[in-house]
């Protein structure tokens, strides 16, 4: 029976939508970079994305790029647990090949992964792992809501926050690395994207700050130097560059990041190991 579903992702959760729609886009592609039969679905479930179809237009190589990136990662590491934070509407607890005994936990604000649970039940999908949902804002005690889902910080996890930073304030983003790096245990390992101050700054980005600022949904963050910042918390990290990332699945390189039409603003995707 189909469940009537609540009410569609407003505000910062309508960037959820977003980048749903980019991989739903891919997915009609004959040499897609990733299976995801289940974005077109919840895409129209939330209403379509066609109020922020001007930043797909910008950014939507790079969305695609990227959730092959993290896929990539998450899969290569093979830890026995998964957390992805501010999870919105990602599928990979469906769509990739977990090993066997997998646990994944996704975490978001309540009404998004309420309204996600009802429109993937309608959808008939089906985990390819141990998935547990974990209703919590990133602002508050998440630790305490993970670790009573079952998590569990003396075995190694692997964490995802995609999309994730550059929408916390500063001190906000330091305390949840803080425990990010405190539930981890060593050998754990770590995928994030973040930005620096030039592409903050970058004019092409104007319109969307406009139309993010319209959602609730402010830059708020950047960081300079994404190694030394991990590695103050105990992380060795390893930045990829979008320019190799294009070049490694023949694809072309998305201009919001092309060095030679954005000079020094980056986008950093970065891997990176616990240490200690």
């Amino acid at each position: 029976m189909k469940r009537v579903l609540q009410c569609s992702p407003v505000g910062v959760a309508r960037t959820a939508v977003l980048i749903a729609a980019a991989r739903a886009n891919e997915q009609r592609h004959l040499h897609r970079l990733f299976d995801d039969p289940l974005a077109a679905g919840l895409v129209e479930a939330a209403g379509s994305a066609n109020d922020l179809n001007g930043v797909r237009t910008l950014a939507g190589d790079h969305f695609v790029l990227r959730t092959r990136y993290f896929d990539d990662q998450l899969l290569g590491t093979a830890q026995p647990q998964v957390v992805i934070m501010a999870a919105g509407l990602d599928t990979r607890a469906f769509r990739l090949k977990w090993p066997p005994g997998t646990r994944l936990f996704e975490l978001d604000l309540p009404g998004l992964l309420e309204f996600k649970e009802d429109a993937l039940h309608n959808l008939g999908a089906q985990p390819t792992c141990d998935r547990v949902v974990v209703p919590c804002d990133l602002r508050e005690d998440w630790a305490t809501a993970l670790i009573h889902a079952g998590h569990d910080p003396k075995r190694p996890t692997a964490w995802l926050l995609e999309g994730l930073f550059m929408f916390l304030p500063p001190d906000a983003g330091e305390q949840l690395m803080y425990w990010v790096s405190a539930l981890s245990a060593r050998g754990s390992t770590l995928a994030l994207e973040h930005v620096n101050r030039a592409f903050r700054d970058l004019p092409q980005m104007r319109a969307v700050h406009e139309r993010f600022d319209a959602l609730d949904a402010r830059w708020r963050s950047d960081v300079e130097d994404p190694v030394e910042w991990l590695d103050g918390y105990g992380w060795d990290a390893t930045v990829t560059h979008q320019v190799d990332l294009a070049a490694r699945h023949e694809r072309p390189v998305p201009a919001i990041t092309d060095p030679r039409k954005v000079g020094d603003a980056r986008i950093w995707l970065a891997s990176a190991v616990r240490t200690v």
